[in-house]
């Protein structure tokens, strides 16, 4: 089967077509690196690890791009407010989104370019629109890109110059030929972090930093541009106009993906209203992987409720799952029709990255078996597993699972009150039993006796 993804340019499914047989480039926007990352954040770059993982497993080679905006209004603010150096808030900020990044298992991109280490591609960039006719100087030495210079803006976002309205980052400006016109280069101000430029000393705008990036890594075009729905306007918009502008190229990226956006309790997440989370907090209720499945769970281009509840049900899922490989062997071949079952997984995953209708899949394995006895349950359990590792799900020991991430004098502690419960169920010490069991309750274990003996689990 042909791989077909929704692209945002032409607002419909289409056939995927590399530019290079075999080879895909993606680059997908990252973070600006003022904060902690929140769910929004998890979101948008599970979807697209998701998305990587699977094209790798179905033989392509990816060449995976994610950039860290280092400099913006919102670190010089945070650096201002802290009264510390705003390198300080970027390095501190980079260390924390990569520890949130990989306990949620998202692999790191194969090249991370940043915006400051790519000033001389930015000034090239900029010169470029001036001499084209694309960019002007104003009075206060902002330079900036005037859209209407550019027949086709507003193509990617579907609205038109009269309708569209200011963007997040778009302020109004009376050095602006029109209101909607961007900024390329921001002109120094007294405290500011700055570099030189033929126009004065000063930082590049936020567009302009993704045009450069890629194509000082892909040239002037490349397969997919990747990143969260809010982007979409102004910020790809603008990164759209200014690199068809500047470039030769018929095109920039041949196909825009858009991850949808993340609702709380079914209302838009904001500071404002006290309903933002960011992932540290939430992995202190729930494991990395619980995060991972609920968020990955709906079809990426859909809106997603974060709620306690969704979370419970992907808790719940996963419980699941690991009951049925606990005490597998799962070590023994895949089933003979395992080639079918892959069959189908792909074909879901090829329909536009489809991940709920690929997850049903998993169900019926994980149906089937807890139909049968071993060793076939196990030959099935190891197709799951496998099936599931694209998805960054199911990788874990069960047991190790169940009982959580614990320290190794935790995990002893356990270990000698089974004994001691053990020992008093033995001896029909039925008082002792009582109180061992008390005692594990306590500590939130929950204690299952099978055939092999006691195997427990948190709560």
């Amino acid at each position: 089967m042909e791989l077909k993804l929704y692209n945002s340019l032409s607002k419909q499914k289409e056939v995927f077509k590399p530019m290079q047989e075999g080879k895909i480039k993606i680059y997908v926007c990252g973070v600006t690196v003022y904060d902690y990352c929140h769910i929004g954040h998890a979101r948008t770059y599970l979807a697209f690890d998701v998305i990587m993982r699977f094209l790798r497993s179905i033989g392509y080679d990816v060449e995976y791009v994610r950039n860290i905006t280092d400099i913006d209004d919102k670190i010089i603010k945070r650096a201002q407010e802290q009264n510390q150096d705003w390198q300080h808030v970027v390095d501190t900020f980079v260390k924390t989104m990569d520890e949130d990044f990989a306990s949620l298992g998202i692999i790191k991109p194969n090249k991370e370019p940043r915006a400051t280490k790519t000033i001389p591609e930015i000034l090239e960039m900029i010169q470029t629109l001036i001499d084209k006719g694309y960019a002007y100087v104003a009075q206060n030495q902002d330079v900036y890109f005037s859209v209407q210079e550019y027949k086709d803006y507003g193509a990617l976002s579907g609205q038109n110059l009269e309708s569209l309205r200011s963007g997040e980052r778009v302020e109004p400006n009376p050095h602006k030929k029109h209101p909607y016109d961007f900024v390329l280069w921001k002109h120094a101000k007294p405290g500011e972090p700055t570099w030189s430029s033929p126009w004065g000393d000063g930082r590049p705008g936020w567009h302009i930093e993704c045009s450069c990036m890629t194509k000082s890594i892909f040239g002037e075009r490349f397969d997919i541009h990747g990143g969260g729905s809010d982007l979409r306007f102004p910020h790809h918009e603008n990164e759209l106009a200014q690199s068809m502008c500047a470039n030769n190229s018929e095109a920039y990226a041949n196909y825009w993906i858009h991850s949808g956006m993340v609702q709380i309790n079914n209302e838009k997440m904001s500071k404002s209203l006290g309903n933002f989370f960011v992932i540290r907090e939430v992995l202190e209720s729930y494991r990395p992987e619980v995060l991972r499945y609920f968020l990955i769970s709906a079809h990426y281009r859909s809106e997603i409720n974060y709620s306690q509840e969704n979370l419970d049900h992907a808790q719940n899922a996963l419980n699941r799952f690991y009951t049925a490989l606990r005490g597998l062997d799962l070590s023994v071949a895949l089933p003979q029709d395992h080639q079918t079952w892959h069959a189908r997984f792909n074909e879901a995953m090829l329909d536009d990255f489809n991940v709920p209708q690929a997850m049903a899949v998993l169900f019926e394995l994980l149906k089937k078996i807890n139909q049968l006895e071993a060793p076939e349950a196990s030959a099935y359990g190891v197709l799951l597993k496998k099936l599931a590792g694209i998805f960054g799900l199911l990788q874990q020991d069960p047991d190790a699972y169940f009982q959580g991430s614990q320290d190794g004098d935790f995990d002893a502690k356990i270990q000698n009150l089974l004994a001691q419960r053990s020992q008093a169920r033995q001896e029909k010490n039925w008082t002792l039993a009582d109180t061992v069991r008390d005692e594990l309750e306590k500590l939130d274990v929950v204690v299952e006796d099978t055939a092999q003996g006691p195997i427990w689990r948190k709560k």
